[in-house]
Formats: structure tokens, sequence, C-alpha cells
């Protein structure tokens, strides 16, 4: 079948590489991809976010599989769009519902969800402008630290650690007073501080059944050590070797299940990933967040352990027969590092060549491009703030973050920074 792959990152490089293995993928088309995208298959210049645009390449390619990457299409209700289509209502599509998709795009739809279903998660309040007295006598004695959360979608910059009662009173000011994150910010979701080490659990549900993909851990920091400024993620490890077989237990026990059975109970469409961001806090899983779609760069490890074809997986997603499907696993570990801009996440410059891309890569190494396109000379620069990342097999965590490393010593582009201790706290 012909699929249709939407988005242009780095996890939608590693899906455009995993479904081009697939037998059943006769041509692969990714809308609008990088430079990595075009060597799994074609790119074609339509934005994600146009659904009309994507109808009609849709049609004209016989699409019979589309498959949602980022958050953005789904919250804007491209499955909804599919599904009230006429022309398009046969065709299979991999994500949940805009209703469903309030999971990511509200955090206060999520945590309500969470308390209904007794899914452990951090003790919260949520305001807005109407309420906003309220919360600011609220914070002045809430205990330290606080998170401050905008409800909707900010691009990864709407969640705020503050250190002391006058700060997250201030940052609570330019949220709801100053629109500091737009719309996002229209609501304000306060929580207690959960301190433990974090790590993120996939899987794929059609709302009634589940299957349980590998694990990784992601680290947002910029500085080595975990310091500095929140990323987008400059790496990622799978498995984590703290989310052993108890701690997975209790996972989709007191997760995972009543996630799904929560779905079911509540009627919502959703066919498609379910990304739970958790902290292990002492020996137990508490819930910080859901995405309702993979995570990047963890799809960067998640999918080459993934051992399972991975359009069998979304067609049985479409058709209620997961049940039926084993995920198979490969055991060794894996680690991608991040290359990025000079300046990021703050300012920087685009349009740098890209060197090394052509070197000749070891047997368990692979190269996913994240912010990169092609210049009028048809050479591979930078576009983004997260440019590549090196993913990398060893016998253990240490292993794969030397090769991945060994890789990256050989890429070279003006201002390139990555952290050189992903992994670190597993040495």
């Amino acid at each position: 079948m012909n699929i249709l792959l939407l988005g242009s990152g780095g996890r939608e490089h590693a899906l455009a590489w995993k479904l081009a293995q697939s037998k059943q993928c006769d041509q692969l088309f990714i809308a609008p991809g990088n430079a990595g995208t075009a060597l799994c298959g074609k790119n074609v210049a339509i934005k994600a976010t146009d659904f009309d645009a994507v109808k009609k390449f849709v049609l004209e390619q016989t699409i019979g599989l589309v498959v949602v990457g980022p958050e953005e299409p789904l919250v804007k209700g491209i499955v909804d769009f599919f599904r009230k289509d006429e022309a398009l209502k046969e065709v299979v599509i991999i994500g949940p519902s805009q209703y469903g998709a309030q999971l990511e795009g509200s955090k206060a739809f999520a945590k309500k969800f969470m308390e209904k279903y007794n899914i452990p998660t951090a003790a919260y309040k949520e305001f807005d402008k109407n309420t906003y007295a309220e919360g600011i006598a609220y914070l002045q004695q809430h205990p330290l630290p606080i998170v401050l959360k905008a409800d909707g979608l900010a691009a990864g910059k709407g969640v705020l650690i503050c250190q002391s009662n006058l700060e997250a009173v201030a940052e609570f000011e330019l949220m709801l007073q100053q629109n500091k994150f737009g719309d996002a910010g229209n609501k304000v979701v306060v929580e207690a501080f959960l301190d433990g080490i974090e790590l993120s659990v996939f899987i794929l549900t059609d709302g009634k059944e589940y299957v349980v993909l590998p694990e990784a851990k992601d680290y947002k920091r910029i500085g080595e050590k975990d310091s500095g400024l929140n990323t987008g993620g400059m790496g990622a490890v799978s498995p984590v070797p703290f989310a052993d077989e108890v701690f997975m237990k209790k996972v989709e026990d007191r997760v995972i299940r009543p996630t799904v059975e929560g779905l079911n109970a509540e009627n919502i469409d959703y066919k498609g990933f379910v990304f739970i961001g958790l902290i292990k806090v002492g020996e137990e899983p508490m819930v910080i967040e859901y995405n309702c779609r993979m995570g990047d760069p963890e799809t960067e490890v998640v999918m080459p352990r993934l051992k399972t074809d991975l359009v069998d997986l979304l067609l049985a997603t479409d058709s209620g027969k997961l049940g039926t499907i084993k995920v198979e696993q490969d055991s060794r570990s894996a680690c991608t590092v991040m290359a990025v801009s000079g300046g990021y996440p703050g300012n920087y410059e685009k349009g740098f060549v890209i060197s090394g891309l052509d070197q000749e890569l070891p047997a368990d190494s692979l190269i996913f491009h994240a912010g990169t396109g092609l210049s009028a000379s048809d050479e591979v620069v930078t576009s983004g703030g997260r440019v590549l990342c090196v993913t990398s097999f060893g016998n253990n965590i240490p292993a794969a973050v030397s090769k991945s490393r060994s890789v990256l010593n050989n890429i070279d582009f003006e201002g390139m920074y990555y952290r050189r201790d992903i992994g670190y706290e597993f040495e």
C-alpha cells in the first residue's frame, strides 16, 4: 500500500525509516519531511496542518495509510476531518480524535482524566482569569518548588518549575495577564513538584486493547549533567535500566491499563500512540503528562529497538486486532545523541552545510535528520535548532553512547554542539 507520513523532524525520520522496511509498504511519502526522510521515501511540500492539501494528495496517490507524526494536526482535528469526509473515511489514519488529543492539548483535561480513573499523578489545581486572585493566594502558601503548566500547546515551553513563591506569582501573572504563552496560557495548572527520575513509556492502542513499545529516557537540558535550559531533547536511551519487570508491572497495572480503560469508558475514538511521561518517585510510577503521539528524540531509539513490522501494528490498531500481535524488541541497548545549532535553545542561525554525512557507518549506527534541508546546490544544510542525531546499539548504554559519539566526531557544521554525557547516570 501507499503510505503518507506527516511531519518533518527526527521522530518522522525514524518512523519513515521503520515504515519503509515493511513488506506492506509500496510507496512512502513524507509531508513535508527533511533531507533525511528523502532517503526513505519521497518528500512532498505539504504542511501537516493543511488538511485540504493533505486530502488532495491522499486521493491523487491512492494513499491507504496516513501516519500523523506531530501533535498539532491531531489537536486541530485531522482524524475527525478524515472520519467525516466521504472520500477519506475508508483511509486508515493513525491518531486520536480531536477530543482524545486533548490528553496532550489540554493539561487540565488530562489531569481530570487521571483523577477520574485513579491514575497516580501530582496533586493540582487549575486557574484562569476569572479565578486569578484565588490563584495568587494559593501560590503564596504553596510548598516549594511549584510547577506551573500552560493548559494548551506551547511548543514544549509551557512548563515552569518555580523555586520561590514570589517567582511563581510573577510567572502566573505573566501567563494569565500578559499572555506569555498566548492562548495556551489562558488556563494554568498548578502542580505539586514530584522528586524522582523520569522515563517515557509508549503504547499503541485502539481504545480498547493495547501493546507496549520499548520504553526510553530522554535528556531535556542543554548542558551536561542535566544543567542549563530545557530543550526539545538532547538525546535518549532505551531500555531504561531502572524500569525492571517489577516496576513495569506497576506501570501497566496502575497507569497503562486504567488509561486505556478510561478511553474506552469515555467512548473516545483513539487509534494511535499514547506517550506517557512518567516519574519514578521512590519505587512508584506517577504520571507527569500524556502526549498523543510518539516522543522526540525517544522515537529515534524506540523504532530501532522495535523488531515487529510497524505497518502490521498500525493496521492491527485500525482493525481492532492488536491482541493478535506480539511485540518483539531488540535486547541490546540503544542511545541517540542529538547535535544542535549553536545558540540553541535560544537564537540560532540556519543554512550551514553539514559535512560527514557520507561517512561509512558501523553496522549498528544510524543517522536521523531532525532540522535539515537541501540548499540550491543540493547540499544538506541546517534548518532547525535540533539538527540531527546518531543512534547506536551496544551491549550496554555506555557502549552505545560511545559509538554514537564516534560517529558524531566525524560530522560537522558551524556552531555544532552535542552533549557527551547522555546516559551518564547508567555508567
